[in-house]
C-alpha cells in the first residue's frame, strides 16, 4: 500500500495513524477521504495588520517576558516564523535568535 506524499511540503515519508495520515518533516496532519479545502488556511497578522506566513522574518514590537525565566525578550529581536498554528495565543512557532525556538503571539511582532 502506497501512501500519497505530504500536501503542504511534498514529502514522500508520510505513515497513517488511525483515519488520518502524519508528514513527519512538517508535522501536517490531514484525513485523505476527506474533501481538500484550501480555503481554510490560518490567518495571522502582525501588529501592524501585515500577514504572516511560514518562513517570514520577524522583529519583536515590544519586549515580550519569557513564562518561566527571568529574562525577558528585547525590543527589536528578531527570529523567524517556522510554523503557524491556529489557537487565541501563541500562534507563531519561532526561532528567536539568542533564544532559541519558542511560541510567540502575534500581536507582539512585526513583519521585517
Amino acid at each position: 500500500m502506497s501512501l500519497p506524499p505530504c500536501p503542504k511540503c511534498e514529502d514522500a515519508y508520510v505513515y497513517q495513524d488511525q483515519e488520518n495520515l502524519i508528514c513527519p518533516m512538517c508535522s501536517y496532519e490531514w484525513n485523505p477521504d476527506e474533501p481538500n479545502n484550501s480555503d481554510d488556511e490560518i490567518v495571522v497578522k502582525d501588529a501592524n495588520g501585515s500577514l504572516l506566513s511560514e518562513g517570514d522574518k520577524i522583529t519583536l514590537a515590544k519586549d515580550v517576558k519569557v513564562k518561566g525565566s527571568s529574562q525577558g525578550i528585547k525590543i527589536g529581536t528578531k527570529a523567524i516564523i517556522k510554523r503557524i498554528r491556529e489557537g487565541k495565543d501563541h500562534q507563531l512557532d519561532c526561532k528567536v535568535d539568542g533564544h532559541g525556538e519558542m511560541y510567540i503571539t502575534a500581536k507582539f511582532v512585526k513583519k521585517a
